[in-house]
């Protein structure tokens, strides 16, 4: 069986008729497979990995044929001064040669530290699978295999459930022991890994970063570059709070989940408030990335401790407030608080759920038919 991310193949491929498209995402999760499908399009295409030596070569002194159509680059940014190699490149290049780039978390570092290529891109986030993704790819699964293997291609199609288990153990580990060093330097590995593994079984909960550097012994900045780190290498994300417009809320700590909900150490509940959070957030990231909309996925928390799991936000405008919960069919006291008194439709996502309802501006919908419904 292959997973042919279509949607995100279509997309790519009429955006490289436009501009240089570069792919990020978390290792392994399918950006190479992805890139070398879309160069069956162009019999005259190119795939270029900086890893390899013969490959490096070639980037270096430019040696394609130049009647090339399509130059896949893997794994650039390993590249001394990558963004002014691609700038030059693009901005000489013939009108009909296209550029697709693939590579880790930091293709998205250079727009936190000044963009050399403002206007010649666009960037898309290739993340792991969810159900709204794979119905889009004719494919009809049930939820609980994405907990028992995970999001990611290859454990996912996997039928060993051996196998999978050996995967995310060397895959942890490569990055944490690897990918750690190329992206910035950390002195105590192991500071790191107790970081992580903290994480892992505070799923759901506002981060205490205070909290965290006590059991880790370190300073609380330490523990938030520790994080900011995981999360560049797509190990992990953070939901922040919601504030603005919001009576009586509060600043506090982000949220912080996996892309890879079979990582969490913690009951049936956290793991499917988990899987929702990846699959809301790759529903906004998306929404950003294909059609251009100002969508953020936050939490709300306020001082008496009123809580939602999760809000969507366009514009700095709540649209949509989301309560997640394993089994419970009646409607949280706090979904239905913060939806009356902001006038804001709630859902609250049930995984065992027999029957879908609905009470004034709140629909309780079963976990897998919200979750196909998202954009992707």
């Amino acid at each position: 069986m292959i997973i042919e991310r279509k949607v995100y193949k279509e997309k790519i491929l009429n955006d490289l008729n436009k501009k240089m498209v570069l792919i990020a995402g978390p290792r392994q999760v399918g950006k190479t497979f992805l890139a070398k499908e879309i160069l069956k399009k162009f019999p005259k295409g190119i795939y270029l990995n900086y890893d390899l030596f013969e490959h490096r070569e070639i980037i270096k002194r430019m040696e394609w044929l130049e009647d090339t159509e399509l130059i896949v680059f893997d794994e650039l940014h390993k590249m001394p001064d990558w963004k002014n190699y691609l700038k030059g490149i693009y901005d000489t290049k013939r009108e009909n040669l296209k550029i697709l780039i693939t590579g880790s978390a930091r293709l998205d570092f250079f727009r936190q530290t000044g963009d050399s290529l403002t206007g010649r891109y666009f960037l898309h986030h290739l993340f792991p699978l969810t159900l709204s993704e794979l119905k889009q790819d004719d494919m009809e699964v049930k939820i609980d295999r994405f907990f028992e293997r995970g999001c990611f291609p290859e454990t996912f199609l996997s039928e060993d459930l051996d196998d999978v288990a050996r995967w995310r153990n060397q895959y942890v580990d490569t990055i944490l022991r690897e990918e750690v060093f190329s992206l910035e330097k950390v002195d105590k590995l192991k500071e790191l890994k107790l970081v992580f593994e903290i994480l892992r079984r505070r799923v759901g909960s506002p981060v205490s970063y205070k909290s965290i550097a006590e059991d880790v012994q370190v300073s609380p900045n330490t523990v938030k570059r520790y994080i900011s780190i995981l999360e560049n290498l797509y190990l992990v994300f953070r939901i922040p709070p919601f504030a603005k417009n919001i009576a009586r809320a509060v600043l506090k700590e982000p949220k912080i989940y996996f892309f890879d909900p079979a990582l969490i150490v913690g009951d049936k509940g956290v793991v499917f408030e988990n899987f929702v959070a990846m699959s809301l957030y790759k529903h906004a990231t998306t929404l950003k990335d294909f059609k251009g909309k100002d969508i953020e996925l936050r939490y709300l928390r306020t001082k008496d401790k009123k809580e939602i799991d999760f809000c969507l936000v366009e514009n700095e405008i709540p649209q949509l407030f989301i309560e997640v919960k394993l089994s419970d069919r009646e409607i949280a006291k706090n979904l239905r608080y913060f939806s009356e008194k902001y006038n804001v439709k709630g859902i609250q996502v049930v995984k065992n759920l027999r029957t879908e309802y609905q009470s004034g501006n709140i629909k309780v919908l079963k976990g897998e038919n919200f979750l196909k419904s998202l954009f992707l």
